[in-house]
This record gives structure tokens, C-alpha cells and sequence, in this order.
């Protein structure tokens, strides 16, 4: 049982590096739009807006920081608190790029399907101002 968990382990973690690799080859960010690239773990989801051109991260957050702790303790109705601070942080995360002058960004899902935590990241992101 344990070595059939261990290749269960490996082979998700792979699957999504290859999924991850296949969307790098067609994502880019650049100085005027960058990429917006999210990770999420299994409680939290963090994200970055990267200017690949120069290999700078520009802005980043966390579901961990006080700003999204706060706002998302409300909720949203019929949510889970993970989805509900994962909008939160979208919307927290793409104010800032705004006040930094940044409009418009390339999303990079980075191998996650586009449902739960990784849409409602976006999603708040779009309700924060930003275009992609």
C-alpha cells in the first residue's frame, strides 16, 4: 500500500509540472503585461505578478498575510474559507498592481485546473481591476 501512494504522490506531482511546462511555453509576461502566476498548496494560495523580460517579481501575496486574513473573515455566502480568502487575496493583489499602474496581466494557472481556489483567485483578481 505505502508504495503504491508514494508513485500515486510522484506521478500527480509530475503531471502537473508537465501541465505547468506546457502553459510556460505559451505564457509570457513582459514589462507591459505581465504574467500573473498562482501556487496553490493545500490551505493556502499565493501569487505573483512576474515580469519575465527582466526576471523581477513585481507584487506578490499571500492567503497567509494580515490584509487577506482580515478581509476574508466575513466570508462570502455559500463559500468555504479558503475560496473566500483566495477572491479575497485576487482582489487585495490586483488593487496594488493598479495603484502600481499596472492594467492588464497574462494568468498563469501554473498546471491547476481552472475551478475552486484557482478561479475564485482570478475572479477576485478581475474585481480588483485587473485585465487578462
Amino acid at each position: 500500500m505505502r508504495v503504491r501512494y508514494s508513485k500515486l504522490r510522484k506521478s500527480r506531482r509530475l503531471q502537473r509540472a508537465r501541465r505547468h511546462a506546457r502553459v510556460r511555453k505559451r505564457v509570457a509576461g513582459s514589462a507591459e503585461r505581465p504574467r500573473l502566476v498562482v501556487f496553490r498548496s493545500l490551505r493556502n494560495v499565493e501569487a505573483q505578478i512576474i515580469d519575465d523580460g527582466e526576471s523581477r517579481t513585481l507584487l506578490g501575496i499571500s492567503t497567509l498575510s494580515e490584509a487577506v486574513r482580515k478581509a476574508a473573515e466575513g466570508g462570502g455566502p455559500g463559500a468555504g474559507p479558503r475560496i473566500s480568502a483566495a477572491f479575497e487575496a485576487g482582489r487585495i493583489l490586483a488593487e496594488r498592481a493598479v495603484g502600481q499602474g499596472i492594467a492588464t496581466v497574462v494568468f498563469d494557472r501554473a498546471g491547476y485546473r481552472y475551478h475552486g481556489r484557482v478561479k475564485a483567485f482570478a475572479e477576485g483578481a478581475r474585481k480588483g481591476g485587473l485585465r487578462f
